[in-house]
């Protein structure tokens, strides 16, 4: 009987993709030991923004969130989304910063870190590889999918090939947008199967209505492990439901390892969560709903809502229809990067500022600037030339791996943050997100204070 496993996508992705990832530890902290129980292959519970939100929006500490699910978790492996030489944040990080955080995720709990580079750009994700490898985890290669001239069959094969050759130890195709097709999926993780001795891992969502057929077509080509989210948190923008797929592939005649009884329980639980969210406004129906413009535009749910934010703050939605054709032109003279994070949100703000100025590439952001410089790694296809000549003039752009030309930046991190650190994970979170990290370490010395108070009047 032909195996196939689940990766839950609850604690992360599906969180991100419907709730801006609000799920405080204390919601979710209940569910755990079920979500051990059930039998997944893996939970992915970290990374992603999960980072800049816990600091940012939920006064946590991202690091003791994790060593919590990880106590309470012990026997299902604990995964996790990096940027490559990103991280988790949006620009590329010394090589120091970048063994010190993988290090330091490995300690802290992960077992999977699924590792990926916006351009496809395998520099970007060898000293990750590397380090993860080396700390007694599981790399997984991702292979960030969109559709383009460039980006064929043959391309994703040798990409796949070169992430072997790194060290990677499972493939993961990664459709972001949820545009890769039943007929497409078959023929890939054929392909990739034939290609590389590794398991291969499919990752997508419901933005465009595929997602089950995608899966489907996906685990009868042989795709070895599938990302799904607990029904009650699964569909739109987010992936497909657990549930679902397991009693269809059970059905047909696969060993899914899963706990219908423990499913049953884990969607029950977060449905309060649901309708919470629902009537606070913080999950909108919108992002439930099927969208098949992104067919035509293959630009993901959260690039669309960002799109719809950007133009409704300046009361131009009446321009929405010229952004989304002005979009695929942006990217095709950017070199066709995939519209993942930060991609994503470069292109999409290049394009409302052509559409808004009146002129194309009157305003031109800074990172679209670093991105033209080679500073994000090497763009997939050819620039359009007359267009980086326009913006960046006769300034040549760097040779070879960016983070090469970035001194270490730990240690003196560490001596900037002073005392405010507690921890190396302190530092790195001061190093990823430096104005959300202090403020919280503010807040966590104050709530400390708060507490030494009240015990030592209560002794008294």
């Amino acid at each position: 009987m032909q195996k196939v496993r689940f990766t839950e996508t609850v604690l992360r992705d599906a969180n991100q993709s419907l709730i801006a990832t609000r799920m405080k530890f204390r919601e979710f902290e209940p569910i755990l030991k079920e979500l051990d129980k059930a039998g997944y292959y893996s939970l992915e519970c970290w990374g992603g923004a999960t980072f800049d939100s816990c600091l940012r929006y939920l006064n946590e500490d991202p690091w003791e969130r994790l060593r919590k699910i990880k106590k309470a978790c012990p026997n299902t492996k604990l995964q996790m989304l990096l940027r490559g030489q990103n991280l988790l944040g949006y620009r590329h990080y010394p090589d120091d910063v970048v063994r010190m955080f993988v290090k330091k995720s490995i300690e802290n709990g992960i077992d999977i870190i699924r590792i990926f580079d916006a351009l496809n750009d395998v520099k970007n994700i060898e000293v990750a590889v590397d380090e993860t490898v080396k700390n007694g985890a599981i790399a997984s290669g991702a292979i960030c999918y969109t559709i383009s001239p460039i980006h064929t069959l043959d391309s994703y094969v040798e990409l796949a090939k070169n992430m072997q050759s790194l060290g990677c130890q499972t493939i993961a195709i990664k459709d972001m947008a949820g545009i890769l097709s039943p007929a497409e999926a078959h023929k890939l993780v054929s392909s990739l199967k034939e290609a590389v001795d590794l398991p291969i891992v499919l990752h997508t969502h419901c933005t465009t209505g595929l997602g089950f057929m995608t899966c489907l077509k996906a685990v009868e080509a042989g795709v070895d492990v599938i990302d799904t989210a607990i029904s009650t948190m699964s569909g739109g923008t987010a992936q497909p439901a657990t549930e679902t797929l397991n009693y269809t592939l059970a059905e047909l005649g696969y060993d899914t390892g899963l706990n219908s009884d423990s499913l049953r329980e884990i969607a029950d639980f977060f449905k309060p969560i649901r309708s919470k969210a629902l009537e606070s406004g913080l999950l909108n129906p919108t992002v439930l709903c099927t969208d098949a413009k992104a067919l035509d535009y293959q630009v993901p749910g959260g690039m669309l809502s960002n799109l719809v934010a950007q133009l409704t703050a300046q009361g131009k939605m009446d321009k929405f229809d010229e952004v989304l054709l002005e979009t695929p032109r942006v990217r095709e003279d950017l070199g066709y990067p995939p519209l993942v994070t930060p991609m994503s949100q470069m292109v999409g703000v290049q394009a409302t500022n052509n559409v808004l100025a009146g002129e194309r590439y009157k305003n031109v952001s800074k990172e679209v600037k670093s991105y033209l410089m080679g500073e994000y790694g090497k763009a997939p296809g050819a620039i359009n030339e007359d267009v980086k000549k326009q913006i960046l003039g006769d300034v040549k752009g760097i040779e070879g791996r960016f983070a090469d030309t970035l001194e270490p930046a730990f240690e003196a991190a560490k001596a900037e943050i002073g005392e405010k650190a507690h921890s190396d994970e302190d530092v790195l979170s001061y190093i990823a997100f430096p104005t959300q990290a202090e403020n919280y370490f503010d807040y966590r010395d104050e709530m400390a204070g708060k507490i030494y108070t009240y015990e030592f009047k209560a002794i008294d």
